[in-house]
């Protein structure tokens, strides 16, 4: 199960990338200073730099078997699914008045991540639980 949250983290990552790149070349940065996003860079940059470092503890959990950095994982990897479900729920209520680059999101994408994310939110905690014996 460890080796298969690693894939499903990378299909999230590489959809995730995507969704980044879509932001910045849409303005995402520039439009910080007038306020037009509903993203602020902290929480654009937050999410990946905490799922970056969760998907390091994984791996060192899948190399080592120890628990502790499973658990260590998925810690870190629920305060970056937090930070991703804020910004789902405010991508959500930009509606047709949104202005930012983030409007420009395909919906597919936007739950093609999340999706593939809550997949990689349960194995790692039920590998987790196991790797523990709860």
């Amino acid at each position: 199960m460890g080796l298969v949250a690693i894939v499903t983290w990378l299909i999230t990552a590489m959809v995730g990338i995507y969704l980044l790149y879509l932001w910045l070349s849409g303005g995402g940065l520039r439009q910080q200073a007038t306020k037009v996003t509903r993203f602020p860079t902290l929480l654009i940059f937050a999410h990946p730099v905490l799922a970056v470092s969760a998907l390091a503890c994984w791996v060192v959990h899948v190399l080592t078997l120890d628990p502790l950095f499973a658990w260590l994982s998925f810690g870190v990897l629920s305060a970056s699914a937090l930070l991703g479900f804020t910004m789902f729920t405010r991508w959500l209520g930009g509606g047709r008045h949104a202005r930012g680059a983030e409007q420009r999101f395909p919906m597919v994408a936007v739950l093609l991540h999340g999706a593939v994310g809550v997949v990689t939110f349960v194995l790692v905690l039920l590998t987790a639980a196991v790797a523990s014996g709860a």
